[in-house]
């Protein structure tokens, strides 16, 4: 399933999308009060006014650089808790940027209104310039409000949380539930079929984010031949590297065409990228379980969120990679991971990190062991061989047989509740 991104705007422009029509405003509006409104105008006075105003502008510039400057030191400074990747998502936060937007705007307008008031000696205040100040001042503190809300989210339960929430949903969107039916392919199908045509990358290296599928069968119907996509979503590719090949081809389609189905960026994102997710996770886990942070608690809380997504996972149907037509001929192959692939990424670095974490140890034994319990037959063999791993690695990281008892030991806690099924 897949969506055509609308294109987002840089991060820098949407604070300009609010400093370029204030400061239309700020020459406008004024003047059409002092033109075409000349009686309409605020009670206060002058200098009351003045004051406000002034206050207003250099206040919010104060604002602006203590805020961002303390948000800014927090995001760096949470970055060596947990994966510099994440923090990039949190950074990110359109909220942050609208609010960039909204304190400069409430600055600008406050400056320049100052102009306005006792034009020529007048004495008289713009009614609607007064109260646009006032309804700035309003929304800034609303975006003040949720800038501390995001800030919060840079806590570590909340971060798990969200980037578990992440790879709920990727699941939820790309696979059918275990008992669907769906295409496998054989390589025989296709490989012996003559190679018709090959797409490369060229340029800087790029993370390949998402594949438009649909447009990828349109393509491969007008080269009435086979499709496979040999790069997978997650892969960064560099010059040269292979994108896709058509098998059997009877039609050339513009390499520019193909290209257009492969959506590509700076980073990965976790649209189509179920990996990602666990990737996210493990980061966090092993950065927790390094000497410079000997932190096992928050490699617990990301096993934690690991165990939801591979109990998700393997309640899922995972070979979603062959695509036929309704004729039952194979028209397209996507690479997707498999369930031992999905177990290497979740289990073997937060393994050899925290082998000599009793915490982590036993929290990775009830991890498998509710896994096995609770998934079906088929996924069985891998989690035992992953089992037995981690019975090997306790042998070896634990000289004394009383510790290695003990590390054995099925505890969701880590160090909780004890437990023996």
């Amino acid at each position: 399933m897949f969506r055509r991104r609308r294109s987002r705007l840089p991060d820098w422009a949407i604070p300009l999308c609010y400093a370029v029509p204030t400061v239309v405003a700020i020459f406008a509006l004024p003047r059409f009060e002092h033109r075409f409104l000349p009686g309409f105008m605020a009670e206060i006075s002058a200098p009351a006014a003045m004051a406000i105003y002034s206050a207003v502008g250099s206040g919010m510039l104060a604002l602006t650089g203590i805020v961002f400057s303390l948000a800014f030191v927090m995001v760096q400074f949470s970055a060596t808790a947990y994966s510099p990747r994440l923090v990039l998502w949190i950074s990110r936060d359109p909220v942050i940027w609208h609010a960039i937007g909204v304190f400069t705007a409430t600055f600008l307008y406050a400056i320049g209104a100052i102009g306005w008031v006792d034009r020529n000696g007048s004495g008289k205040v713009p009614f609607l310039s007064t109260w646009i100040i006032f309804a700035l001042l309003l929304a800034s503190v609303g975006m003040f409000v949720a800038l501390i809300q995001r800030i919060g989210l840079l806590q570590i339960n909340r971060m798990l949380s969200f980037t578990g929430e992440q790879g709920r949903q990727v699941i939820e969107a790309m696979y059918p539930r275990l008992d669907t039916a769906v295409a496998l392919s054989q390589p025989e199908e296709f490989q012996k079929l003559p190679v018709t045509q090959t797409v490369f990358h060229a340029g800087r290296p790029q993370a390949l984010q998402a594949l438009d599928q649909q447009a990828l069968l349109m393509l491969g119907s007008e080269s009435r031949g086979v499709v496979e996509v040999v790069s997978s979503v997650g892969d960064t590719l560099v010059e040269g590297t292979l994108l896709l090949q058509v098998w059997g081809g009877r039609r050339l389609v513009e390499e520019d065409a193909w290209k257009k189905t492969f959506v590509t960026g700076s980073e990965r994102t976790f649209e189509q990228d179920p990996k990602y997710a666990i990737r996210l996770l493990v980061d966090i886990a092993i950065r927790a379980l390094s000497p410079a942070i000997n932190d096992p608690t928050t490699a617990v809380q990301a096993l934690d969120q690991i165990q939801d997504l591979l109990l998700r996972i393997g309640s899922r149907r995972l070979e979603i990679g062959a695509v036929r037509d309704s004729g039952g001929t194979l028209k397209l192959i996507i690479s997707h991971p498999t369930w031992e692939d999905f177990l290497r990424l979740s289990f073997d670095e937060i393994r050899f990190c925290g082998a000599t974490s009793v915490q982590t140890m036993r929290r990775m034994k009830a991890l498998v062991s509710d896994l096995i319990h609770a998934l079906p037959e088929e996924r069985h063999e891998a989690l035992r061989r992953h089992q037995k791993r981690l019975d090997s690695t306790i042998a070896r990281s634990f000289a004394d047989p009383e510790e290695q008892l003990e590390a054995a030991v099925e505890d969701r806690q880590g160090l909780g509740v004890t437990r023996s099924h």
